[in-house]
């Protein structure tokens, strides 16, 4: 440390100086200070200048001299740091870490340019074997086609963000054989078995979300973050969705990617709020200030605390157990159920794209596109009805000014 002074026309004053870190005879940086008019000032703020100093350095060296990723354990670390947890959600984020989980030591420890399509097909091979553990007995057990081509997807993805990084130069599970298994059709419910599945819910609150679900197409995210301020005369405003990570209850932009959508409500379903917000402001009384007015929440805890995602589903997986119905037939069915029943009543598909806030018609269409299938037999009867007059009645276009 070095601390002088100086005399000035305005009195003494104190500075100091030293070498800036990391500095060479050849190439020496020398940092000052001064201005002081008393030396334990010039040396409180010569120690804080050396300290942002060492850590500016620190950080300029960690820049300059760190290794690229030499294995897959240590590339899919740096996924996460540079890309995952900056830029995706958090619930991604740990779907993603738990398909990083169960991917074999061997296959993380090998060295990036040894690896190939080979490597990964042996991978998927051994995850659809044994990729999974039965809770009460920790036996390994098979994972479903799905979640081995989940795990493919998410290992792609860090080699895919890797090749942008340039540090490595192809994506060996690209090439790989991932396992095929027939695409089900998503479970949808008629109007009586959507009927028997919310009268078997055991508790109220998760009939009415259930209700309102079947009602708006909405997923379980969106329905429990609705507020009251969100409902607009008829119309349900769907910006926010409600996600759990571990015990963490959070609000998100929905994917909905205009960012909203604004859906008509069924007079059922505004009946339903009805009677939700008279029976809600019973608890809003009796606990007065101890009641989150502040969230403003439709479906919560009696304080108005928000309802835990994962409980509620659970619930509901409780109720498909009891009827014995198969594992679709969760609380997502009844989104599905909504689109199913709005397709069969004969609803343009961009309308229904538009409500149900899918990214595009094309994706409406991929998904349901097993319940647009057999219709072109009636096209046709529609047509050979149009050309004899009997499905218009009359001719639909004007005499004059038709074309020759």
């Amino acid at each position: 440390m070095a601390i002088h002074k100086r005399k000035t026309k305005s009195g003494i004053r104190w500075a100091y100086y030293f070498n800036a870190p990391g500095a060479t005879r050849q190439d020496r940086k020398t940092l000052t200070g001064g201005g002081f008019d008393t030396k334990q000032k010039a040396v409180d703020a010569e120690a804080t200048r050396r300290l942002e100093a060492q850590a500016q350095w620190e950080a300029e060296q960690r820049g300059v001299t760190e290794e690229i990723p030499k294995t897959l354990r240590e590339l899919i670390a740096e996924f996460f740091t540079e890309h995952a947890e900056r830029e995706l959600g958090a619930k991604t984020v740990d779907r993603y870490r738990d398909h990083a989980a169960i991917l074999s030591p061997a296959l993380l420890d090998t060295l990036l340019p040894d690896l190939t399509a080979l490597h990964m097909t042996r991978e998927w091979a051994r995850l659809s074997r044994e990729g999974g553990h039965y809770r009460r007995t920790k036996a390994a057990r098979p994972l479903s086609a799905k979640t081995v081509r989940n795990v493919a997807g998410f290992v792609s993805s860090v080699f895919a963000k890797a090749m942008e990084w340039g540090a490595v130069n192809s994506n060996p599970v690209t090439a790989s054989a991932k396992p095929k298994g027939a695409a089900r059709d998503p479970v949808a419910f008629n109007p009586e078995q959507a009927r028997q599945f919310i009268g078997a819910a055991v508790h109220r609150v998760v009939g009415d979300i259930l209700e309102i679900a079947a009602a708006t197409g909405a997923r379980r995210g969106e329905v429990l973050a609705l507020r009251w301020q969100d409902i607009q005369d008829d119309q349900a405003v769907i910006y926010r969705s409600m996600s759990q990570v571990g015990s963490k209850v959070f609000i998100k932009v929905t994917k909905t990617p205009a960012g909203k959508r604004i859906i008509a409500l069924p007079s059922s379903a505004l009946e339903l709020l009805e009677q939700l917000r008279r029976s809600q402001q019973v608890y809003r009384d009796a606990f007065g200030a101890n009641y989150r007015t502040d969230l403003d929440l439709i479906f919560c805890e009696l304080n108005g605390e928000p309802l835990r995602p994962n409980s509620i589903s659970a619930s509901v997986s409780a109720i498909r157990r009891r009827l014995g119905l198969p594992k679709g037939a969760s609380l997502h069915a009844f989104r599905h159920s909504h689109v199913s029943q709005l397709i069969a009543a004969g609803v343009d598909l961009p309308t229904i794209s538009g409500r149900v806030g899918h990214a595009s018609v094309a994706t409406t269409l991929k998904i349901y596109a097993h319940l647009l299938k057999g219709r072109d037999s009636k096209a046709a009867e529609m047509w050979e009805q149009f050309q004899q007059g009997g499905a218009v009645g009359k001719d639909p276009l004007p005499t004059e000014g038709r074309p020759n």
